[in-house]
């Protein structure tokens, strides 16, 4: 993949024999080794090799939009004169720009060269742990890959970003069974910079194994209380970044309708909850470094001891509503540990559940949401009992994060983010 910094060359004499005055592109060139297991059998291994282009050219306040996955001279051409085309055909809008000079930097993360004889050995590892130490699950399908990029970024106000990235990702779907009866299918997956670890032990990999090995016998819950509900790492990570849509990112911000539109340096939530978006954070393996503005990224923390610190607005919300642009463009969720122990936190629950996925639609705009809980158990009087099916859960996502019963001291490193388990009082749990 040497040969980018010559296309980039290239398509830069491309861009000024076309006497383009306000442009920023990426190109990038990808690599990917993938292994697949279908019910315990290594099905597939190949290698996939990937191009992408992409330019944003400027015009008379106008700013259009082209991409495309060849990178040959003739393509480039085509790709220049696609977002001059784009541009031309777009309204004016002066709020469209990108970030002023941000100079010149390189960025390596993860491993550049990997150990793919390890990374066998380790997914064979898996299978074996699986199958010895949860008889009742099957591994339907396991994807194994890792992953080499190289991409330059380079724009009319002097910024080029370069980055050399590489790293393993695994993710396995199981269910169980005991006789004819069933589980459906879950899964769970991480990415990792190396192989130090056995994959069992990574992201929510064992709750996960745990969690479907217990649900073979579920039962229908009945009637409707108000309670406790748990969420797992995973299922806290997609409530808030829920919350993050609903209540602070560009669209709702741009048009007024955000619960949360003058809340900045106020409380909006419990005081035991603190989120930032950490892309340098040395337990995220491929963290943001350009940011999708052109910015040099940055950790930023959004809500800190329930203090609403910032909206997360891009450049172009930030000229729209004249608010501060923030220097991220969202992933690497890093959530701050309680004080108690999940076992603790489970032992203070008169009625509720332990929540693993959630299934609904958007939540409305005032954060009203409802929803099939999925993998999910029953908790009574501070014990866990069993799965349960048919259970739709409603509450509002602002009161969600105001009702933080607790948040565990145990933490879920993914690779991807860093989530604790939230306790949330004040849900409605619905059975049949």
């Amino acid at each position: 993949m040497s040969e980018i910094r010559e296309i980039v060359d290239l398509f830069d004499g491309i861009l000024k024999d076309k006497k383009l005055e306000k442009y920023t592109y990426t190109l990038v060139k990808s690599e990917k080794q993938e292994l697949n297991v279908e019910n315990d059998e290594f099905k597939l291994m190949r290698t996939v090799f990937n191009n992408y282009a992409s330019i944003k050219v400027f015009k008379d306040n106008k700013m259009g939009n082209a991409s495309g996955n060849d990178l040959s001279e003739e393509a480039l051409k085509k790709l220049a004169d696609d977002g001059v085309s784009a541009a031309e055909s777009s309204p004016e809008d002066p709020c469209h720009d990108f970030a002023p000079d941000q100079g010149k930097d390189v960025f390596r993360q993860g491993i550049y060269e990997p150990d793919m004889d390890r990374f066998i050995e380790r997914i064979k590892e898996f299978l074996a742990a699986v199958k010895k130490e949860y008889p009742q699950v099957k591994v339907m399908q396991a994807i194994g890959s890792y992953d080499r990029n190289n991409w330059i970024s380079r724009n009319t106000n002097g910024t080029e970003f370069e980055a050399f990235t590489g790293e393993y990702s695994f993710y396995a779907g199981v269910c169980a069974s005991d006789g004819e009866a069933t589980t459906g299918i879950d899964g769970a997956g991480f990415t990792a910079k190396d192989l130090d670890t056995p994959f069992i032990e990574l992201g929510e990999m064992r709750r996960c194994l745990d969690s479907i090995s217990k649900s073979i016998h579920p039962e229908s819950l009945e009637g409707k209380f108000e309670g406790t509900v748990i969420l797992t790492p995973g299922c806290a990570e997609n409530f808030l970044y829920m919350v993050i849509g609903n209540y602070i990112s560009d669209g709702v911000v741009i048009d007024g309708t955000s619960m949360w539109l003058d809340k900045v340096g106020e409380q909006v939530a419990s005081e035991k909850l603190t989120v930032a978006l950490k892309p340098y954070d040395e337990r995220i393996v491929m963290g943001e470094r350009g940011t999708q503005d052109g910015f040099r990224a940055e950790d930023v923390t959004l809500i800190e001891k329930g203090v609403l610190k910032t909206h997360r607005l891009g450049l172009y919300a930030s000229n729209k509503t004249g608010r501060p642009v923030v220097k991220n463009t969202g992933g690497a969720m890093v959530v701050e540990p309680g004080d108690k122990s999940i076992d603790e936190i489970i032992a203070s629950v008169d009625k509720g559940l332990l929540m693993s996925g959630f299934s609904g639609g958007q939540p409305g705009a005032n954060g009203e949401f409802s929803g099939v809980a999925k993998n999910s158990f029953l908790i009574e009087n501070g014990k866990v009992k069993g799965a349960v099916t048919e259970t739709m859960v409603n509450g509002n996502l602002g009161e969600v994060v105001k009702n933080i019963r607790a948040i565990s001291k145990e933490l879920t490193c993914s690779g991807d983010s860093v989530m604790p388990y939230i306790a949330v009082d004040g849900i409605i749990v619905s059975g049949k």
